[in-house]
């Protein structure tokens, strides 16, 4: 392979008719971002990936090379920029981070537009029952595999499967009926007593099992580990369902 000066970067990525890879365009974008000129060449067949990856005794395209030394894909280049790039399979609390970022947003609006203030206790309720709706809408996209991760550590499903299957659904019904402020003889009962096994159950599995499980809060394909924020996503069911009795 022909090299080229430390500013230039030969970027060898899938473009064929059928498919354009998003790492290889990424790549690019980052390349250039970075003040550097792309030698970009295409790989337009499978017979030509095949064949380049032979050659260069690598399992992935795109790939970078910079000043004749191969950096490699996407996320090697994130790192050579010093940007973090998780490994596989790693674990984060990004994506309950983000959810909660977008309810305490959404619960804020909500009570600007009804209120005239963004900074209510009305806004702290739609909060938490906002969350809960949005958790649960995660976790109905693949109820299967949500209940599969679920059994791992829920005490009560442990002993009867079909509340793995059901949780949820409960989930979805107290959050919607507790951000409208009705049918509290429901709602009430039933985040109190979702919300008291969830706490119970995580408490149970991560201090005094010291087990290292994955949360199915997010849905069963997540990787948030299961800890001290899925213990508050349990903790604040519970919270609201107590202050909504005292209210």
């Amino acid at each position: 392979m022909d090299t080229a000066d430390d500013r230039t970067a030969i970027l060898y990525r899938m473009v064929m008719p059928g498919h354009v890879c998003p790492h290889g365009l990424k790549s690019k974008w980052q390349l250039e971002r970075h003040g550097y000129h792309v030698d970009d060449r295409w790989l337009r067949t499978q017979p030509e990936t095949a064949a380049f990856k032979a050659e260069h005794d690598v399992k992935t395209t795109p790939q970078t090379f910079i000043g004749g030394v191969r950096i490699g894909g996407n996320d090697d280049l994130a790192r050579f920029f010093g940007s973090s790039a998780p490994a596989a399979g790693a674990k984060s609390y990004r994506p309950v981070a983000a959810v909660f970022a977008m309810t305490a947003l959404m619960a804020a609006a909500a009570s600007m537009a009804t209120l005239g203030t963004p900074a209510t206790v009305q806004a702290a309720m739609w909060f938490i029952s906002l969350s809960m709706c949005v958790l649960a809408i995660l976790k109905l996209q693949d109820v299967e595999r949500f209940s599969t991760m679920f059994l791992n550590y829920d005490l009560l499903a442990r002993r009867w499967v079909p509340y793995a299957y059901a949780y949820p659904f409960l989930e979805a019904l107290a959050g919607v009926l507790m951000t409208a402020g009705v049918m509290k003889w429901l709602s009430v009962p039933v985040a109190l007593v979702i919300g008291s096994i969830g706490a119970v159950s995580v408490f149970k599995a991560v201090y005094l099992d010291r087990r290292e499980l994955s949360c199915a809060c997010v849905g069963g394909g997540s990787n948030v580990p299961l800890g001290f924020v899925s213990l508050v996503e349990n903790v604040m069911m519970v919270a609201m369902a107590i202050w909504m009795i005292v209210r």
